[in-house]
Formats: structure tokens, sequence, C-alpha cells
């Protein structure tokens, strides 16, 4: 447990603390307390099963931004071998928000690429809260097409707030870098698997989510819009900001019955910052099964599915007929 842990998470830490302090006392008096801690040890794991179990959306939110979770050069160093970071996207400058370079996954290779967070005020500030600029979309999508150009696999790993507002970024285009993500995502001819592992913010996360297979692990979230921007525009409060994340439906399970996501992987009791190296094995199992999957299809048969994968998300109407 945390030092500061959530909320939802204090009678938790308070069991804890009851086993150690009980530990502490059988060491220092000589105590044989095996059987009150196998007691203690036994609600201990059932309170984290249910407590993590029944998780409301607001609370999956908290998980998602768990200032420990695992962030993506802790899964390429967890889950991948033999990485080699590649900078820049020879216009402007290397945007740490982003970060991705070749690497090995269980003998194959391929390209990765995700959001990176820092783990203090000075690392955050280097990789701006892990809210890429323009550069590091057009770093992305550099990236991704030197994969295709070698005929490797693409992984994405999404966690991110969204890109960055600032009036610097605007200037230098990002809302075109996201829309050209986009586009050059759906076009490539090599298999795309993006795994959302935090959180994954509006167009930010997007322009790195267009892909063959969208996994998502259990605690993360992926929405238009965060909780608290949501509950300021349309109940014009923050007070709001739990009715509006069960209303953005975007947690994992949501996603998945919306048929947005393919998979959802399991994190380890207490989520992925408790054992971190669990939850990369999860995650690393899955993207190769799905890369599996993947490699069988020729690039004309992958570009079709992935388009029809998009056409067929969401409904709409057009004027004088029914929903689509």
């Amino acid at each position: 447990m945390s030092a500061t842990p959530l909320r939802f998470e204090q009678d938790i830490a308070e069991l804890e603390r009851q086993i150690e302090r009980l530990q502490v006392l059988a060491q220092q008096q000589g105590l044989d307390v095996a059987a009150e801690l196998s007691v203690l040890e036994r609600k201990l794991d059932d309170l984290k099963r249910e407590t993590y179990r029944r998780l409301s959306a607001v609370e999956r939110v908290a998980l998602a931004r768990h200032p420990k979770r695992p962030y993506t050069l802790d899964y390429i160093a967890l889950a991948f071998s033999d990485f080699v970071e590649l900078h820049g996207d020879r216009a402007y400058r290397d945007d740490e928000a982003i970060v991705g370079g070749w690497a090995r996954l269980d003998g194959r290779t391929l390209m990765v690429i995700g959001h990176q967070k820092g783990r203090d005020m000075k690392e955050n500030l280097r990789r701006n809260f892990g809210m890429p600029h323009p550069e590091g979309y057009r770093k992305a999508l550099r990236l991704m097409q030197l994969a295709e150009k070698f005929r490797h696999p693409i992984v994405t790993l999404i966690d991110t707030p969204g890109a960055y507002p600032g009036i610097g970024a605007e200037e230098r285009g990002q809302a075109e870098a996201i829309a050209r993500n986009l586009r050059e995502m759906a076009r490539l001819r090599t298999p795309i698997v993006a795994a959302v592992i935090g959180e994954g913010g509006s167009g930010g996360a997007l322009a790195l989510g267009v892909a063959d297979r969208i996994l998502m692990l259990e605690n993360a979230i992926y929405s238009v819009i965060s909780p608290e921007g949501c509950a300021a525009i349309l109940w014009k409060t923050p007070a709001a900001r739990d009715q509006a994340a069960e209303a953005l439906k975007l947690t994992a399970t949501d996603l998945a019955g919306l048929g947005i996501v393919d998979e959802v992987i399991a994190e380890p009791t207490g989520g992925a910052h408790a054992e971190p190296e669990d939850a990369a094995r999860r995650l690393r199992e899955a993207l190769l099964r799905h890369l599996d999957e993947l490699s069988t299809l020729d690039p004309a048969e992958l570009r079709q599915r992935r388009w029809a994968k998009y056409e067929g998300m969401g409904a709409y109407r057009v004027a004088g007929r029914g929903s689509r």
C-alpha cells in the first residue's frame, strides 16, 4: 500500500498496519502469532478482492492516475527487451512526452511507442505531465512509418490526460498533427496493437490509438474528456465528477461492452502499481497473442479489417433514413 492510500483503500491500509504491528510485536517479544497472522492475512486478501471488484467509475479514474502506476518505460523495461530509443520529429525538437523505439517482444522485433509521464516534479516538467506537443505526435508517426518500411508490427501504449493545449502547441499545428496520425495509422500496412495502460484522454490518446486491436488494462480509462471537464461543462460544478465519470462510460468494462475495446487485461489485486512485474507479464501475454493472430493477415486484408472495425463503431443517422 502506498504512503497515502486512496479513499477506498483506507480499510485495507488499516488492516495492513495491524498486521505490521503484530509482526513487530512478535519479533520484539518472541511470541508465536502465526495463527493470528493467518486469520488477518486471509481477511486482508478477502477485503482486497471485494474492494477492487466493486470499484465505481470515479474510483477507477483514481487508480488510472495513481502516481505509482507503471508507465510506458516501466512496461518496456519489464515486458520487452533490447529497447533502442529513437528521438525527434526531424522538424522541430524531441518531445519527451512520447517515447518510442525498436524493441523485441519474445524475440519478435517491433516498434513500441507510448506516452510517458514523470515520477517527480522535475521529470514531469521535462515530460510535460505526459501531454504531447505536435512534435511528439510527428515523432510517433515517423517511427510508425519506419516500422512499416521494414515490415515490423507496432505496439502503442496509451497513458495521457490529453494533448497539450498551449498556445505554442496550437501555433505549431496540434490539431493537424493529431488528425494526420489518425489518417496515416488507418493506412499503415503493418499490424498495430494499442494498449491503454493508464489514462486515455481525448484526441491526445486517439492519436496513438487507431489500431487493429485495442486492449485496456482493467483499471485504465479511455474517454473523450476527463470527468472533471465533463462536470464543469454539463453540471457547472466539480462536485458532479462522480456522476460525470459514470455517464462517460470510460472504464474498460464499459468500453468492451460497447465494442470499442477488444480485450480487458485483468490487473493484479490492488492494481498494476501493487505488482508491476505481474501486470507487465499479463500485458506481454496479451500483446503476443494478438500479434500472433494479426501476423497471419496480408497487408490488404489487415487494412480492410481495420477500416471495417472503425466504420462499425457507434451509430449515426442519415436524413430521411434510420439509424445505422
